[in-house]
């Protein structure tokens, strides 16, 4: 078969934080694709405002850079797909690696392979992908380059590679110095006998197979991808696998539920670096954008309108976590921050606050998320999300927050399944690196959330490598008492197993809540007399409603207070003539620590200015009342 060797298509897929990005843009610097003037910033991939706080790559995104070869010959474009690492945003990996011929799998050479690089990597060998292995960050003083590659291997025995998969050519890099080789450094060093990434490229060119086509072929062009542009509309970033796409050309487009209707190319652009470019054709292998079919979904064909054949459809795993998500129900809703003023009342006015604008977001966010679910519940203005992991769930509400949504949040669940008629639910395999001394409390805590431990190893630098199966319900909550248990040392990284049968009740938290009994403002007396109860969230002159939890009890059980007492002051006694006490700085809950608190009572309220903590009965006397009866069947 004919192929074209003047493109290269390839996907950098790793573990979280293992430097993907980071090379993508030393491998864009290298290959011209800035001009000198021009000032650049770290991760240049990382676009959107979410992954440049977090520090993780969500959305996949594509980037082609122009390599000449050293031996002059004609200019090679390399389309490159950087994944995210984070197996929550797997439903990414799967439309990345369906648009490439090959992956670079990197790996920390003091890490080693994580869950992550295990869930990357099985994907692409089910793919039949050829892989090159890239040992990154040779530089790090704890580097351990031989250990980590002979692990390496064995994780592709593990994954059934066969030998073609296993015959994988290794490039040692340090991405953030722009520096590759083929020969391995000394450990914690640089490599010494390169000074760019040019073997790093030659052997993507000689390892990665130059797209194949049949000539006599019609056109069939897979969308992988879906983006948005103000003049444009909507833009359907595919693949084409055979024929030829131009600019102006009527194609079938051949939908999810088989139907087929001609449409035009209105606009067709290829990547360069980091900006799309108007092009007039697009040939086998090359990955493209066109605008012109506003109703385009992920997974559909265009295909040639005389003889049409559908690609198949891309897959994604099924979702492990829901969540409900429905319209805000507080007293505060629509409320905005506690300014006031003109600029207070405008952005009140934006806020959105109906079912009708939540369920629109929702369905719009369905288009371009594969691996995502929504479905009606019995109440209106509520609906269950699923998704693939809690952190999945918690960036689609603060991305949603952000755009001015008031929402209120249940408690994440498992999503279950009944095999041979028993109820099985989603387990995690989870990988944590601790020092020694906390062995004792981090396998405590697993014991607590029914984990097995499935491996032990000690690296002999006073860190130990534990790995667990557990429920996936029993990570709920896990992190932040991980954190603190290890005293914020610990690094815990979990991957999707499968099903297991139901493993019976679980009591991850055992701290009761303190809820407040009556609205108005937090006091600093209130508070003084309240701490020694538990951990308050809350500073003073906060406004607080009935049923907002406002702190954690040191007992089991929940207590109503009233944390907005105040002072009572006579003729003799002012406010300040007694001594101050020290308040204790309240702990302040991010909005996956505030969804990680949750108990089955319990919901979260989500506006721009704030993230609260809420019964969802109100209502201190119905409360009781819902309680006993529950008690009491």
């Amino acid at each position: 078969m004919p192929t074209r060797h003047d493109i290269r298509n390839v996907a950098i897929v790793a573990h979280v934080d293992h430097g993907k990005t980071t090379i993508v843009d030393a491998m864009l610097k290298q290959a011209g694709a800035f001009a000198a003037h021009q000032q650049l910033d770290d991760r240049m991939m990382d676009s959107n405002d979410l992954e440049r706080e977090k520090g993780i790559t969500i959305l996949a995104k594509n980037t082609a850079v122009k390599y000449h070869p050293k031996d002059g010959g004609a200019p090679i474009t390399i389309n490159i797909i950087d994944t995210p690492g984070h197996a929550d945003f797997g439903g990414e990996v799967e439309r990345g690696l369906s648009m490439v011929d090959a992956v670079v799998l990197l790996v920390d050479a003091s890490e080693g392979p994580l869950p992550q690089t295990r869930f990357v990597l099985r994907k692409a060998l089910q793919q039949r992908k050829p892989v090159i292995l890239c040992i990154n960050k040779t530089d790090r003083p704890d580097s351990r380059i031989d250990e980590v590659v002979n692990e390496t291997y064995d994780l592709f025995l593990d994954l059934d590679a066969d030998e073609d998969q296993i015959e994988f050519p290794i490039v040692y890099a340090c991405g953030r110095d722009g520096i590759a080789s083929l020969t391995k450094p000394e450990n914690g060093t640089v490599p010494a006998d390169s000074d760019n990434l040019e073997p790093f490229f030659s052997t993507i060119l000689e390892h990665v197979p130059a797209p194949s086509y049949d000539e006599e072929a019609p056109l069939q062009a897979h969308v992988t991808n879906l983006d948005a542009d103000n003049f444009l509309g909507r833009i359907a970033l595919l693949r084409v696998e055979q024929g030829e796409l131009r600019k102006g050309q009527t194609v079938a487009w051949i939908k999810r539920d088989g139907t087929i209707s001609n449409v035009r190319i209105t606009e067709l652009m290829m990547t360069e670096a980091l900006t799309r470019k108007p092009a007039e054709v697009a040939g086998p292998g090359d990955i493209c954008a066109v605008a012109g079919i506003p109703d385009i979904m992920i997974g559909e064909t265009l295909a040639d309108p005389e003889n049409p054949i559908a690609l198949p459809l891309i897959t994604v795993d099924q979702p492990a976590i829901s969540m409900t998500i429905g319209t805000n129900t507080s007293p505060l809703v629509g409320r905005g921050g506690t300014g006031k003023g003109a600029d207070a009342k405008s952005a009140v006015k934006q806020r959105k606050v109906t079912a009708r604008q939540v369920k629109d977001r929702l369905d719009r966010e369905l288009i371009g998320n594969v691996s995502l679910r929504v479905l009606d519940t019995e109440r209106p203005d509520a609906w269950e999300v699923q998704g693939r992991g809690e952190l999945a769930l918690a960036i689609l509400v603060e991305q949603m927050r952000r755009e001015g949504f008031e929402l209120t949040i249940g408690k994440p669940q498992v999503v279950t399944k009944e095999i041979d008629g028993k109820t099985h639910e989603p387990v995690e395999r989870l990988t944590v690196d601790v020092p020694e001394e906390h062995m004792g409390a981090v396998t405590q805590l697993m014991g607590v959330r029914k984990g097995r431990m499935d491996n032990m190893s000690n690296h002999g630098s006073g860190w130990v490598r534990m790995e667990f199966v557990v429920p996936s319900r029993g990570l709920i909550g896990f992190r932040t008492e991980f954190l603190t248990n290890t005293r914020g040392t610990g690094i815990a990284h979990s991957i999707h197993e499968g099903h297991e049968p139901w493993f019976g009740t679980l009591t991850t938290r055992n701290n009761g809540s303190l809820v407040a009994d009556r609205a108005g403002a937090v006091t600093a007396f209130a508070m003084t007399n309240l701490q020694e109860r538990g951990v308050l969230f809350t500073d003073p002159g906060t406004e607080v409603y009935e049923g907002m939890i406002v702190g954690e009890n040191s007992r089991s059980d929940d207590m109503d207070v009233n944390i907005t007492k105040e002072k009572k002051l006579t003729n003799m006694r002012s406010s300040s003539a007694d001594s101050f006490e020290a308040i204790v700085p309240p702990r302040k809950l991010s909005l996956e620590q505030s969804l990680e608190f949750c108990r089955d009572d319990e919901c979260v309220e989500v506006t721009p200015e704030a993230v609260r903590i809420r019964k969802v009965i109100l209502d201190q006397n119905a409360r009781g009342r819902a309680s006993s009866r529950a008690k009491n069947g």
